[in-house]
């Protein structure tokens, strides 16, 4: 069974997950992900790949502790063995010489765009990197970003990096003062709905990793599918990424809103066997 490297809480409620997984990590490209199932009586999860270490056979993800799942994970610790850890899974991004990419990532997004910041860096490209966060506390892995970005850029509520703005009027600002020919996006739905929004008026083209109920990650359970210019896709094997001025927002915030109670009647049911 796959077993935890390390497991650490890097702001509060994001957690590091880093998993011995040699043939995965062998195969590992930007943009893919993994399917983890904490314990036999969990569910499957997709998490992203933030990183990976070839030499030393493993893989990292970061995770937001929300639901039932997650804070299984989240009490998880090095030696630990998993149930299921598969992967890499879904279509690796694009990677190519665009000219000038922003790069912008939220929550347990601001990993997530880490190994493409990576790679458009190495493919020639300027990289600009926007990173979202509620307040500097929860800001994680700026050692990492920063190094790789020509521009290093954080929009905060707490007004702390200029602004008290959302990620929204953030990407506005840098594409009235530059010409950007590519934007990527990872974090939640309403991040990534608000960066789309945001660079429709432009038409430069947008980039959105999707993140919908999976199950199996392989196109046969049909739980992730999504309409992207009128027609159904499989977030699993068709993406992550897609279009974001093509996606229907609408109805993935509907899709994920699906098993909110049964979500909330889970961690309540799994609190109540911890604590009884």
């Amino acid at each position: 069974m796959p077993r935890i490297v390390r497991r650490e809480r890097l702001v509060p409620n994001i957690h590091l997950l880093e998993v011995e997984a040699p043939e995965i990590a062998r195969k590992c490209r930007p943009g893919q992900f993994v399917i983890v199932m904490p314990d036999a009586r969990g569910e499957r999860i997709p998490l992203s790949i933030a990183d990976w270490d070839r030499d030393r056979g493993t893989v990292v993800s970061v995770f937001q502790a929300v639901g039932t799942t997650t804070r299984k994970l989240a009490l998880l610790g090095a030696g630990d063995a998993l149930a299921i850890f598969a992967g890499p899974l879904g279509l690796p991004s694009e990677v190519g010489p665009f000219g000038t990419v922003l790069c912008a990532g939220g929550c347990y997004g601001i990993a997530a765009i880490h190994p493409l910041v990576r790679a458009l860096r190495e493919a020639g490209n300027r990289v600009l990197v926007l990173v979202d966060v509620k307040a500097d506390y929860l800001l994680y892995w700026r050692d990492r970003l920063e190094p790789l970005a020509d521009e290093f850029i954080v929009s905060s509520r707490d007004g702390l990096y200029g602004d008290t703005e959302f990620v929204g009027r953030r990407v506005r600002d840098i594409l009235g003062r530059e010409k950007i020919d590519r934007v990527a996006a990872a974090g939640c739905t309403y991040f990534m709905s608000s960066v789309a929004e945001a660079t429709r008026p432009s038409g430069v083209k947008t980039v959105v990793s999707l993140n919908p109920v999976m199950v199996d990650g392989t196109g046969m359970c049909g739980a992730c599918r999504v309409t992207v210019g009128g027609r159904t896709k499989f977030a699993c094997v068709d993406g992550p990424d897609f279009d974001g001025h093509l996606v229907d927002w609408a109805e993935l915030y509907a899709r994920r809103r699906s098993y909110f109670d049964d979500e909330v009647r889970s961690l309540c049911a799994w609190e109540e066997e911890r604590f009884p």
